[in-house]
């Protein structure tokens, strides 16, 4: 092995041992860095357009606040509200649950097992209105420990501040970059830095889009069935839709409970599976094919494993950066396949 390829494992190993160690307070700043990543380009376009760097992302702020706020502002109330209508029917779903669910398949509870869905019920409508037993609760934990207070409530702010400085500055981090490369592996260098940006742009930029079109989808339909918590199991489904099939088992299954604790018939059921098989079809023949394609080039099975290896690894900053980490990893690996088959030891007899 080469002096330069063991310096470049040595500084690639260090940087995962950097990662792991500060992986509590990287979310803002890797938030900030995709949220970067993916306005370069309208930034860079306005540049084309004779604004400065830094007006360009002015705009690009202004715009995306102007797209941003107001559905915030709308869908946050909804949301909140579906949210308290699901924590005051949980004793309706664990009497149902109990009661209907289990003995359809079998399963009869002991008397000492058995929840008093009266009981629990009434304790949920006392502390319900006061709107925040629950808020309260988990204030005063944060409260106690100041420490995780204050860096959740700095990432926040953090968020918006490093997404302007890095967007502002995206170019020239890339020149720096580049120009500490050593000069006999800028070509190379170069060509897998391409073909990781076009695989990593397109896929990110499309699936953000798939879970868009997914959420408005699944809650589209389950508000036409009648379904109380529509949004929140849509949004939710639509959300974890980049993991193949996560979106449409947990929204099954979520829609499924709901909508038998609120409806108590089996009917509706058909609706909830019609919906999100709709939803799957329209992701898989229309959505990916068209807004994210082939552009990751990695099976499913290699998906999820990214996923779940990056949370168990640096938790949700791992989750975060698990499949764009895999991107890169295939276009490497395929440079790499590619580099074999061309080479001596491959072709010799």
């Amino acid at each position: 092995m080469s002096w330069s390829a063991k310096v470049a494992l040595a500084v690639v190993a260090a940087l995962l041992v950097l990662l792991y160690l500060l992986g509590p307070i990287l979310m803002p700043f890797a938030l900030s860095a995709g949220l970067a990543y993916l306005g370069d380009p309208l930034v860079d376009r306005l540049q084309r357009h004779k604004l400065s760097r830094t007006a360009a992302v002015i705009v690009v702020f202004v715009g995306l606040t102007a797209l941003l706020l107001p559905a915030l502002v709308l869908l946050l109330p909804l949301l909140v509200d579906q949210l308290r209508t699901f924590v005051g029917n949980i004793p309706d779903y664990l009497a149902w649950i109990q009661d209907r669910g289990l003995p359809a398949l079998g399963i009869f509870l002991p008397e000492d097992m058995r929840l008093d869905a009266d009981n629990l019920r009434r304790v949920v409508s006392e502390n319900l209105p006061e709107a925040g037993g629950f808020a309260k609760e988990m204030l005063g934990m944060l409260s106690r420990s100041g420490g995780a207070l204050l860096t959740f409530v700095a990432g926040l702010l953090l968020v918006p501040v490093v997404t302007f400085y890095l967007m502002r500055d995206w170019d020239h981090l890339v020149t720096w970059i580049d120009q500490a490369l050593p000069e006999r592996q800028r070509p190379v260098v170069r060509t897998l830095a391409r073909e990781s940006d076009v695989v990593l742009a397109g896929f990110l930029r499309g699936q953000l889009l798939v879970m868009l079109a997914l959420s408005v989808i699944y809650s589209a339909g389950l508000s036409i069935i009648g379904l109380n918590l529509a949004l929140l199991i849509g949004i939710g489904a639509g959300l974890v839709s980049f993991v193949p099939y996560l979106g449409f088992i947990f929204g099954l299954l979520a829609a499924g409970i709901a909508v038998l604790a609120q409806m108590q018939e089996l009917t509706p059921l058909a609706w909830v599976l019609l919906v999100f098989m709709i939803g799957q079809v329209i992701e898989s023949m229309l959505l990916t094919p068209w807004l994210v394609g082939d552009r990751i080039g990695l099976h499913p099975v290699a998906v999820i494993f990214a996923v779940m290896a990056g949370a168990q690894l640096f938790g949700f900053i791992g989750v975060l950066l698990g499949l764009p980490a895999a991107a890169v990893v295939a276009v490497l690996l395929r440079h790499a396949m590619e580099r074999w088959r061309n080479s001596q030891a491959y072709l010799q007899p």
